[in-house]
């Protein structure tokens, strides 16, 4: 079986957020989405997103819950296929009610990243690369 990655992040409005993350391109996974979590697939067998009402995420920490909108603990990093592909999926978000480039947008020629933010303040940035066009001895910058 692959190595799988489930990102956990506490929400304030589970049919909001489901919405959501539907909306640029997540699918429900019903096997494991209740009243109180929604198992959202990024990436068919290895990137998952669990959105935990706060009463769930309660069950696995007692620490505090920090407001996503003014603090920020980590950025989670997704790759795309294209430059096109890139916008488009900063456009899905917006248009589904996300805001667009909390973050400096990134352009290295070889590289190329965005960022959107979800309802709840989580920061999402989505990076295209192509490695053949890295220049030769210089690292790659990248939050990834």
């Amino acid at each position: 079986m692959p190595q799988m990655i489930f990102v956990n992040l506490p929400v304030t409005d589970l049919d909001k957020s489901k919405a959501f993350y539907e909306a640029v391109g997540a699918a429900n996974n019903p096997a494991f989405t209740d009243d109180t979590a929604a198992c959202m697939v990024i990436e068919e067998g290895s990137i998952h997103v669990m959105l935990l009402t706060h009463a769930k995420w309660a069950t696995f920490t007692g620490k505090t819950i920090p407001d996503a909108h003014t603090t920020a603990q980590v950025l989670l990093c997704v790759s795309a296929d294209s430059r096109a592909a890139v916008d488009g999926q900063v456009d899905k978000a917006v248009g589904a009610g996300g805001k667009a480039d909390p973050t400096p947008t990134q352009d290295f020629g070889f590289m190329y990243g965005r960022s959107f933010e979800d309802p709840d303040g989580h920061i999402w940035e989505v990076m295209w690369m192509d490695p053949t066009a890295i220049p030769a001895g210089e690292p790659a910058e990248a939050s990834a």
